[in-house]
């Protein structure tokens, strides 16, 4: 057993001893209590769920990240000439009511202190105008010198410092923007690398190129971090100590890249830079921004300014205004997200207010279902570069990405979709089945489905010395292969067909020895062992199965002291820490889900799990009631670099957990009332 509630929630929730309410909730015990409280629970659920749809149809939460993205809207800013005093002072509010207590800055809720973040942060805070000696920046130096100084960032970080003449760009990884003319045949382009690193990458190649440069003041600067001085610190990548390595051959190109740089030995140069210009105004088209993602807007416009392009230009306007729309201000805080949400979450709650007995026709159904089937996708993307004979389909993560549709949302979309009866039911029909042709096609040689490419795991790539944001890959996972099987069987497909035949041999490789699954977009093993086993039920895969019941027997093995289930970012650091954390909302709804599909109907680990979810629920009267708090953060955007919290997550998780669960309690009392149990 772990972590107890802490006293924040129990202040917040129902004053009822863990003991009462799973008595209450056994099956055998007082029914009509039980039932009576998780109806109630799920009404409110439902009713609060509703209640935060948007009024053109669609749900959107916010996606919070960590204070990179204030440092770097500061950053941006301060590059472009277009800083705003009052703006830079909510941004700066907003990263210090973040900082630890060890003066660094983490990447998710309670988590360590990191050096990127933190020498972000620092930078961020002093072209705010914090000067050195300001007490947050004070604690934030000692910190930073302890983690080993500036040297210790990650590429992008060292990038970003280098645009300000506070690193060396010949020190720094190169990004040649060269490599776009590689063929797509060749052993190494664009397309095998992960469609996101793609995005942020190609604008980067040509501000590496041009090497924009911005002089600051010197107390604007980070000198002061450099361990030694600047003078003495070796700004350099370190060679790995193991001589024939990938690293050390990569580190060589490196170091011959930045040779001809020096000698001015670049006759592709002109050439690439264009095809790199092109391709990117290109993929800006029919989308939120380059990628649709923060990075790579930001780096699109930092790009499009190093070509000449003036702040008036239509291009850099539009990347400006789709950036500006990513911000929330509040009172005298400023946050940026790192992209918007709403057909994931769109998708996630049409089906859990489906499952919760909202029926098909309902008009709060039917126009979000309708809305979601005009975002399919119509156009051919980098996808087709490597799967060439299906027609475009699937669905995209926001509002307008047409390039990138990924594999997750596409089998979301059609799950929700199987949830409600939209007027023109032929159209509707015909867009699930080019979208299931199109998931199909997408299916890995490996058996499983990545996220938004076919293939994408050549993982020498991740040896590449900019590769260090540990995401220059889309493999296939087990997460969006269980979510797939889930959603093809919904479809009709069985253990006969041969692409759910190679799917569940995909899944039965990639278990760990403990029983649980990896979660690729999700925090963590129970993320990834819920979507794993609801898939292998959906396709009727025996329960009774060793690799079942081994799934099973870990979610109750990690369940808390409190009744729920919590895992921290940190098990993507260290895999012995998986299923450890406290207690969430989200992970308690997805361990009681994994339970319920592994055929757990009596274990007391389900009824404390429920009685959780009963217990820490927003009470009539108070703020989002119906709904759950969560400050952890339970998404992950890049493992062991990026993280998010997801705000839907808190409620439409729960939501699927209690309706599965009064579910599974009425077959199991008409079972017995039939003489079956």
């Amino acid at each position: 057993m772990k972590s107890n509630i802490s006293g924040d929630d129990a202040k917040n929730s129902a004053v009822v001893s863990n003991s009462a309410d799973a008595g209450d909730l056994m099956f055998f015990g007082k029914v009509g209590n039980a039932i009576s409280r998780v109806t109630t629970a799920i009404a409110a659920a439902r009713d609060h769920l509703f209640s935060i749809r948007h009024e053109d149809g669609y749900w959107c939460g916010e996606l919070e990240a960590d204070t990179t993205l204030e440092s770097d809207y500061i950053l941006l800013h301060a590059l472009l000439g277009t800083s705003d005093d009052v703006r830079n002072a909510k941004c700066a509010r907003e990263i210090m009511r973040h900082q630890n207590e060890d003066g660094g800055w983490p990447i998710f809720h309670g988590g360590p202190s990191n050096i990127s973040a933190t020498v972000k942060a620092y930078f961020g805070l002093k072209l705010a105008g914090y000067k050195a000696d300001h007490p947050v920046l004070a604690r934030a130096r000692e910190r930073i010198l302890a983690m080993g100084g500036v040297t210790e960032v990650n590429t992008f970080t060292k990038i970003y410092l280098c645009f300000f003449g506070q690193y060396d760009y010949d020190a720094v990884p190169a990004v040649p923007p060269e490599m776009i003319l590689f063929p797509n045949w060749f052993w190494f382009n664009i397309y095998e690398i992960s469609s996101w690193s793609r995005a942020i990458l190609v604008p980067l190649s040509i501000a590496y190129a041009k090497k924009p440069f911005k002089k600051i003041p010197d107390d604007m600067g980070v000198s002061e971090l450099y361990v030694g001085g600047r003078e003495n610190a070796d700004l350099h990548l370190k060679w790995s100590k193991k001589k024939i390595s990938w690293r050390n051959f990569f580190l060589v190109m490196n170091h011959m890249t930045h040779w001809f740089e020096r000698v001015h030995v670049r006759p592709l140069r002109s050439i690439a830079i264009r095809k790199a210009e092109k391709w990117m105004l290109e993929r800006m088209e029919m989308s939120d921004g380059l990628g649709a993602i923060y990075p790579a807007v930001m780096n699109s416009i930092i790009a499009l300014r190093c070509l000449g392009y003036s702040l008036d230009d239509p291009q850099v306007i539009r990347a400006m205004d789709e950036f500006e729309k990513l911000g929330i201000e509040e009172g005298d805080l400023f946050r940026m997200q790192p992209c918007l949400s709403p057909v994931w979450d769109t998708a996630y709650a049409l089906f859990a207010l489906g499952e919760a007995g909202v029926p098909a026709d309902d008009p709060r159904m039917v126009a979000p279902a309708e809305w979601m089937l005009k975002k399919q996708v119509t156009h051919k993307g980098d996808w087709a570069v490597k799967v060439k004979n299906v027609a475009p389909a699937g669905w995209y993560f926001e509002f307008n990405n047409e390039f990138y549709p990924d594999v997750d949302d596409s089998a979301m979309v059609m799950l929700a979709l199987n949830k409600v009866t939209t007027p023109d039911e032929g159209y509707q029909h015909k867009s699930v089945k080019r979208a299931i042709d199109w998931v199909l096609a997408m299916q890995c040689k490996d058996g499983g489905w990545a996220s938004f490419d076919k293939d994408n795991d050549k993982m020498v790539f991740q040896y590449v010395p900019f590769a260090d944001h540990n995401a220059m890959l889309d493999p296939a996972t087990v997460d969006i292969t269980g979510r797939v099987l889930e959603m093809l069987a919904t479809y009709g497909l069985t253990q006969k067909d041969p692409a759910v035949r190679r799917a569940l041999s995909f899944i039965r490789k990639s278990q760990e020895s403990d029983g649980s699954w990896f979660g690729r977009w999700g925090v963590n093993y129970i993320y990834g062992t819920m979507q794993v086993l609801r898939g292998l039920d959906a396709v009727g895969v025996d329960k009774n199965e060793p690799m079942v019941q081994q799934a099973a027997e870990w979610l109750r093995m990690v369940q808390n002291a409190d009744d729920g289930w919590g895992e921290t970012c940190g098990s993507y650091d260290d895999p012995n820490t998986k299923g450890v954390g406290p207690s969430t909302p989200s992970q308690t709804a997805w361990a009681v889900l994994g339970l319920l599909a592994a055929g757990d109907t009596r274990s007391e680990s389900v009824q404390r799990g429920v009685s959780y979810l009963l217990r820490t629920q927003k009470k009539p009267g108070t703020n989002n009631a119906g709904g759950w708090d969560e400050p952890q953060y339970t998404g992950t955007g890049f493992p062991r670099v990026f993280y998010l919290s997801y705000h839907m997550y808190r409620v439409y998780f729960p939501l699927m957990a209690l309706t599965a669960y009064s579910r599974a309690f009425h077959d199991v009392e008409d079972a017995v009332l039939v003489g079956k149990v």
